[in-house]
C-alpha cells in the first residue's frame, strides 16, 4: 500500500551533482514541496541561486546554483560541501563516502566514467553500483576517483516499460498529483487504462497504401507503426508518465511510497504473467542498489547527452519516420512529452541552466490551472538548438546532439538520416580545431563493427533500416566524408578519444589516417549498457564474422567508407580475448597530459577488463 500523503518525504532524491565547472556548481533535486535549499563548501564564500519548478501537487524539481565569490572554484581537489533544508542541516549519511558530500571540479581529467543504456528491468546487474564501489574505494584519495561520469545515452527506456513499473508510474501519479496534460496525448479506451501490455495496439500507424512499394510492408498490406518499438506494449504516453518514470529511475524514496508488485496477474495472459514476474525479479534487485546510484551521483559532477531510448526508439532516423510523427497529432504529442521530460530531468543540469534555461519562462507559462498546456511550449522546445555542450577541461570534453541536428536525405525518405547535418559538423569542425587532445562524446560509435554495418546496410538496402537500428555514422556518404575529413585536418587534435554507448555490447578500436597530413590517433571506446546486454551468443558470431571478412588483408575493407583510415581493434582480458564484449559495464578512461593510459570495463557482477592499447 502506498504511504499517506503526509508521510511522504520531503526529498525524494537528491542533491545530484549535475555540471561543475569553475565559475559554477549544479546541485538537482527531487522535492515534495516548496523548500528553501541551501549549500555551503568547506572554506570557501559561495552564493546561491535556486531555481523550482512546479510539477504537480506535491512534486517539484529544484535546481541550486553555486557560485564562488572569489576567483572561482579550486579544481582538481576534493571539495566537501552540506545541504541545508529551510535553514536545518540535511544529514544524510547514506549519500557520503565519508562524512560529508564530496566533489571534485574536474579541469585536467585523469578519471572519468562513461556508460549507456540503463533499463531498469534488463536482469543484468546496474553497473552504476560498480562505480559506486570504484569511488568508495578511492574516495580518500581524491587524485585518483573519478571527477566526471558521462552519460552518452538511454539513461531511461521510455518505450521498453515493465509493466511493474507501469503500475508503479500510475499509483506515483497519483500520490504526488502530477499535473496531467489538455488535451490528451492519446485517448486511451477506458478498459485498457488499467491494463498492461497492450499499449501498442493503439499506438497511431501509417496505412500499408501510403508505404513504399519497394518495401515488404506494401505487398503484404502491413500498416507500419509511427512507433517502431518492439517493445511499446506499455510505451509511455502522457506527460505525467514521462516525469513519474524519471522520478522512479533514480529515486529509492519513490519506490517506498509505492507498492506495484501486488498486481493481479490473474488478469493478464499467462505469457504476460510470466513476463510480469521476471520483470519483478530485476525491478526488485534495481530498487535495491537505488541508493548506492543515489550516493555515486551525489559526490561526481554527473552529465548526460539523450539518445533515442530516452524518447522513443529510432527517434528521428529516417525523414519518413519524422515526417508520419510531425503528420500525427497524437505521435507528435508523445515524442514532445519525452524531449520536454528529458529537458527537465537531463538537459536542464547539463548546462546549469544557461543555455536550457531560455525555455523556463515557456514552460511555466504552459501550466493553467494545474493543466499543462504545451502547445506554444511545443514550438519552442523544437527549435531550441542547444542541446549540445562543451567542458572547458583538459582534455576538452565536447557533447554531441546525434538526434536534433540530421542530415536528411532528399532523395529517399526511407534512407537514413545522418546523425549531424552539415552544419552542425562545420560547428564541430571550429571546435576541435587547435586542440591538443579532446573527449568526443557520440551517443551512437563512430567508428563500429563493419559486420554489424554490412548487415544494417543489407536492410537498409531492403528498405527497413527501422528493423536493425541503422544508427551508424558510415549510414550517411555526406555526413561519414565530412566527419573523415575533419578528422584528417592538420588542425584537429592530435589525441581524440571518442566516448560512444548505444550497441550493448562494449569495445575499444584505435584508429589512424593512412593519408593524413599529420600524425593523429583516434580512440573509439564505446561502453554499453550500464544495464543491458546483446545476445551473447549472437556476438560471438558477429566478433567471428567480422574478424574473417574485414582482416586487415581483406579486400573488403576498399568498399567500406573509412577505407582511408587504418583501423586496430584491441583485444580484451575478458572472455579469453575477446574484443566484443556483452556484459553489463560502466567504463573507466584514465588519461595521463590528455593521452589514454588505461580503459577498462567495470562490470555489474563486480568483475574488472582490461583492453590492451598496444
Amino acid at each position: 500500500m502506498a504511504l499517506p500523503q503526509a508521510k511522504i518525504p520531503t526529498i525524494l532524491c537528491g542533491p545530484m551533482v549535475r555540471r561543475a565547472d569553475p565559475l559554477s556548481i549544479c546541485l538537482q533535486f527531487v522535492i515534495t514541496k516548496p523548500l528553501e535549499l541551501s549549500a555551503s563548501i568547506e572554506g570557501l564564500q559561495i552564493d546561491l541561486e535556486q531555481t523550482t519548478i512546479r510539477l504537480g501537487e506535491r512534486l517539484y524539481l529544484a535546481f541550486l546554483s553555486l557560485s564562488s565569490t572569489g576567483k572561482g572554484f579550486p579544481t582538481d581537489q576534493e571539495l566537501r560541501y552540506k545541504v541545508a533544508i529551510d535553514g536545518n542541516a540535511y544529514q544524510n549519511d547514506a549519500l557520503f563516502y565519508g562524512n560529508s558530500f564530496s566533489l571534485i571540479v574536474p579541469k585536467v581529467l585523469s578519471n572519468v566514467l562513461h556508460g549507456s543504456c540503463r533499463n531498469p528491468h534488463h536482469p543484468s546487474k546496474d553497473s552504476l553500483v560498480a562505480a559506486d564501489n570504484f569511488l568508495q574505494q578511492r574516495h580518500q584519495a581524491y587524485e585518483q576517483r573519478p571527477s566526471l561520469l558521462l552519460m552518452s545515452g538511454d539513461q531511461v527506456y521510455a518505450d521498453d516499460v515493465a509493466g511493474p513499473m507501469l503500475v508503479a508510474i500510475k499509483q506515483l501519479i497519483s500520490l504526488l498529483g502530477i499535473y496531467s496534460e489538455q488535451p490528451l496525448a492519446l485517448p486511451l479506451p477506458e478498459a485498457l487504462k488499467s491494463q498492461l501490455y497492450a499499449r501498442d495496439k493503439y499506438l497511431p500507424v501509417e496505412p500499408w497504401q501510403s508505404r513504399s512499394k519497394f518495401s515488404l510492408g506494401y505487398w503484404t498490406r502491413k500498416d507500419e507503426p509511427h512507433f517502431s518499438s518492439v517493445k511499446a506494449g506499455n510505451h509511455l504516453i502522457s506527460f505525467e508518465e514521462f516525469v513519474a518514470f524519471y522520478v522512479l529511475n533514480f529515486s529509492s524514496a519513490a519506490w517506498q511510497q509505492v507498492n506495484p508488485f501486488e498486481f493481479d496477474i490473474e488478469q493478464l495472459s499467462k505469457s504476460h504473467a510470466l513476463q510480469f514476474e521476471a520483470e519483478t525479479r530485476a525491478l526488485e534487485d534495481f530498487i535495491s542498489t537505488l541508493p548506492r546510484v543515489e550516493r555515486l551521483m551525489a559526490n561526481v559532477s554527473t552529465l548526460m547527452m539523450f539518445d533515442d531510448h530516452d524518447v522513443t526508439d529510432d527517434w528521428n532516423l529516417t525523414p519518413k519516420w519524422e515526417q508520419n510523427i510531425a503528420n500525427s497529432l497524437e505521435s507528435k504529442r508523445i515524442v514532445n512529452n519525452g524531449l520536454i521530460s528529458y529537458w527537465l530531468f537531463q538537459g536542464l543540469g547539463n548546462d546549469a541552466l544557461k543555455e536550457t534555461g531560455s525555455l523556463m519562462t515557456g514552460f511555466k507559462g504552459a501550466l493553467v490551472d494545474d493543466v499543462w498546456q504545451f502547445s506554444k511550449f511545443d514550438k519552442a522546445i523544437n527549435r531550441f538548438g542547444q542541446w549540445h555542450y562543451c567542458l572547458d577541461t583538459y582534455p576538452k570534453v565536447v557533447v554531441l546532439d546525434t538526434r536534433t541536428h540530421r542530415w536528411r536525405s532528399e532523395q529517399d525518405f526511407n534512407e537514413p538520416s545522418g546523425l549531424m547535418d552539415w552544419e552542425s559538423l562545420m560547428e564541430l569542425q571550429e571546435v576541435l580545431i587547435n586542440h591538443d587532445s579532446v573527449l568526443l562524446v557520440s551517443p551512437a560509435p563512430v567508428f563500429g563493427v563493419k559486420a554489424i554495418e554490412t548487415i544494417q546496410a543489407i536492410f537498409n538496402t531492403c528498405g527497413e533500416p527501422l528493423a536493425v537500428d541503422v544508427e551508424n555514422w558510415m549510414a550517411h556518404e555526406g555526413a561519414a566524408k565530412k566527419l573523415i575529413d575533419i578528422f584528417k585536418r592538420e588542425d584537429t587534435p592530435k589525441e581524440t578519444i571518442i566516448l560512444s554507448g548505444d550497441v550493448h555490447y562494449s569495445f575499444c578500436f584505435s584508429v589512424q589516417a593512412r593519408f593524413g597530413r599529420h600524425h593523429n590517433r583516434i580512440w573509439q571506446l564505446t561502453a554499453s549498457g550500464i544495464k543491458n546486454e546483446f545476445p551473447k551468443g549472437l556476438l560471438n558470431i558477429l566478433e567471428k564474422l567480422d574478424t574473417w571478412l574485414f582482416a586487415t588483408w581483406s579486400p573488403f575493407n576498399l568498399f567500406t567508407k573509412r577505407w582511408q583510415l587504418a583501423v586496430s581493434k584491441h583485444r580484451s582480458d575478458y572472455g579469453k580475448g575477446r574484443y566484443l564484449v556483452s556484459d553489463s559495464a560502466i567504463s573507466l578512461i584514465e588519461l595521463e597530459e590528455g593521452k589514454l593510459k588505461s580503459y577498462s570495463l567495470l562490470h555489474g557482477t563486480g568483475e574488472v577488463s582490461n583492453f590492451d592499447l598496444n
